[in-house]
């Protein structure tokens, strides 16, 4: 919503929306040095992985136990970890390793399960110390004053349990910091230098730089995913040699990688699509045989199947050895999902009305991946329309979309959607009945052209009466969009660009031509992707008739969420001199946001919006509005939620105080 100056009992409530319900590498051997060690059994008994694996569990969610039942013969303690050197990161990466201090509210059962704990956070400290870049720390864990390795250890912790919780004591010296020294990237078979690796930047193993351990684990994947990016489909990383000087405080790594031979692609055979009509996933593989292997192509492939709404997941599996001729054989698992589908969804806005929602679907209507989906939604406007003050305020949407692929060939889709609706807004109030069919086109996974007749018999009443209205266009959109991610995208383009060209049944003449286009960039600013800049910019125009000869259903509307925060919904548009919105002939849109992300959940969005409606043909940006704000994203599996909060800059007298907005997914 948008606050008024105007006050009014709802002014704070701010816009509420509820949400639609509806029912890596292979790495060898690692070298004693630093990752090496004997297998030891943890607390339950099972085998410990040693050194090198304690480092992966430090990022296992699930090795922190919730208190369970109480066990037989518990022992309670307390902990006190002391972390000498190093810096408040390291610090909360020692209490993160240490068993000790996580599971301290479940106690072990009897002396030897203590003893087992602080056993293991030796190995787990020791490993979140070589993450660090820590290579010469010492580790002293004392029960009661004794190490757990003391010859009688059990006799020291039964005694002391007797008085009360037993002691421990974690004393953890960093010692200095270790940097990269030697880095040497080698072909496993010929301990030769690999002229096409990765730089080493890319590698982010620079000497010079603070030698933390997950860098070299990172470094392999790199390794593996580049030499299989170029066709090398069984590249690993088949030893390292990683050894710390302890003389000059560096730690030199030797990487050696074994590319294994170039393959092609080989024959493709599926399996679990009895759900689909025969032939149905096989026609859309589009990879011809011979063709160069790539990761990223059969990724691109999963993508393009799970676009297809009966399909729930595809499982990619790659042949263990090459055919004769060199190819390398795949195979397709896929999955339906539950063909029919309902739910439901409710909305509030103080200043755009409530609504309510229901829809039912199906997924794979005639097995050949067609969908079907109904819809029923009531609305009931807020406030009464400016233009037609007297009418009732409420709203309905009766719509039938339906989708039918590969009518032609695998590219081409059959789209359609018929609607019967009521819509009440400040600038008029309109009923009408429209169809929409066409046929979609597919280049590739980015690239589409759709073509449709629009058709739509319509009765619309503004601030100067009313008009009946039979109408047929033909638009033809292109799309390209190459992000991502749908609902949250971190890199590429989304561009969009639309020509339709309509008249009204019964006139002899030409009637108008409507073209819009809208183009969206993501770019993450660094590769964890933390911070992402997002901008937008659309624009679009009305010409061949003047402003009164279009439709108002037809002309351009912009302010709110979806355009211009900050500002009433349509209210940056055209008004007559009464002071009524009447829209516009043109209109131009631009948004810049920095997507900051704070922590795995949380997010900070400052954004600036600019946008107007112009009654002119092309739009004038001597009066163009401004906002600018700031969001809040909450990041869950589905997407970000979104809150955002916008002032408008240069507002006028009948423009709002602020805008609230809360939606599913990022603005744009």
């Amino acid at each position: 919503m948008a606050g008024r100056r105007k006050p009014r009992p709802w002014h704070f409530f701010p816009a509420i929306l509820i949400v639609t319900m509806a029912l890596g590498p292979s790495a060898g051997p690692a070298r004693a040095q630093i990752f090496g060690g004997p297998q030891n059994q943890s607390e339950d008994g099972q085998e410990n992985p040693g050194l090198f694996g304690s480092f992966f569990n430090l990022f296992n969610p699930q090795r922190t136990a919730d208190a369970g039942p109480p066990v037989p013969d518990a022992v309670r303690y307390t902990v006190a970890i002391e972390v000498k050197g190093g810096d408040s990161a390291l610090r909360t990466a020692v209490e993160g390793a240490s068993s000790l201090e996580s599971l301290k509210t479940r106690a072990p059962a009897g002396a030897a399960g203590l003893v087992r704990r602080a056993l293991a956070d030796e190995r787990s400290i020791n490993a979140a110390l070589y993450s660090a870049g820590y290579y010469a720390g010492t580790i002293a864990i004392t029960l009661a004053g004794s190490p757990p390795d003391a010859p009688n250890i059990f006799d020291v912790v039964d005694a002391a349990r007797a008085r009360g919780p037993v002691p421990v004591r974690v004393e953890v010296t960093a010692g200095p910091l270790f940097h990269f020294g030697r880095i040497s990237i080698l072909e496993a078979g010929t301990r030769r230098p690999l002229n096409d690796a990765p730089t080493l930047s890319r590698l982010r193993l620079v000497p010079g730089e603070p030698a933390r351990a997950d860098a070299i684990v990172r470094a392999e994947g790199v390794l593996v995913d580049h030499w299989r990016r170029a066709g090398h489909p069984f590249a690993r990383v088949a030893d390292k040699d990683v050894v710390a000087d302890h003389a000059s405080k560096q730690l030199d790594v030797t990487l050696y990688v074994a590319p294994g031979p170039v393959a092609t692609f080989g024959r493709f055979t599926v399996s679990g699509a009895d759900f689909l009509t025969p032939g149905f996933v096989e026609e859309r593989i589009e990879i011809p045989p011979g063709t160069l292997y790539s990761p990223d192509t059969l990724d691109r492939l999963r993508r393009r199947l799970l676009k297809y709404e009966s399909i729930a997941s595809v499982r990619i599996r790659e042949a263990e050895k090459l055919d004769p001729d060199g190819s390398l054989p795949i195979h397709i698992e896929v999955s339906a999902r539950k063909p029919r589908y309902f739910g439901f969804g409710a909305s509030y806005s103080s200043t755009d009305g409530s609504a309510v929602n229901v829809y039912w679907g199906h997924r794979n209507l005639f097995g050949g991946g067609e969908t079907l989906r109904l819809d029923a939604k009531a609305s009931w406007f807020g406030e009464k329309s400016e233009a037609v003050p007297d009418a009732d305020p409420f709203g309905y949407r009766f719509a039938a979309t339906f989708m039918k692929p590969g009518i032609y060939t695998a590219q081409d889709d059959l789209v359609a959607e018929a609607a019967v609706l009521r819509e009440v807004t400040n600038a008029y109030v309109r009923e009408a009945a429209t169809l929409l069919a066409g046929v979609r086109h597919r280049y590739s996974d980015e690239l589409s052209l759709q073509v449709s007749v629009d058709l739509e018999a319509s009765t619309v009443e503004d601030s100067y009466g009313t008009g009946d209205y039979s109408i047929v266009g033909i638009p033809i959109e292109l799309k390209y969009d190459s992000t991502d991610n749908e609902l949250d995208p971190s890199r590429g383009i989304r561009a969009s660009g639309i020509v339709e060209p309509f008249a009204y049944l019964g006139d002899a003449g030409a009637g108008p031509t409507m073209i819009k286009a809208s183009l969206a960039a993501y770019h993450a600013v660094d590769e964890d992707k933390r911070l992402i800049i997002a901008g937008r910019m659309a624009a679009g125009s009305v010409f061949g008739a003047s402003l009164f000869d279009i439709p108002p259903q037809r002309r351009f509307y912009v302010g709110g969420g979806g355009s211009l925060r900050g500002y009433e919904y349509q209210s940056a548009s055209p008004r007559n001199e009464d002071g009524i919105i009447i829209g516009g002939r043109s209109f131009f849109e631009a948004s810049i946001e920095a997507r900051w992300r704070v922590t795995e959940t949380i997010g900070i969005v400052p954004f600036l919006d600019m946008g107007s409606a112009f009654a002119s043909e092309w739009p004038d940006f001597d009066s163009m509005k401004y906002s600018a704000g700031v969001g809040l994203r909450y990041y869950t599996a589905i997407g970000p939620l979104r809150l955002d909060l916008a002032f408008p800059l240069n507002p006028g007298p009948d423009d709002g105080d602020f805008g609230v907005y809360v939606s599913l997914g990022q603005a744009f």
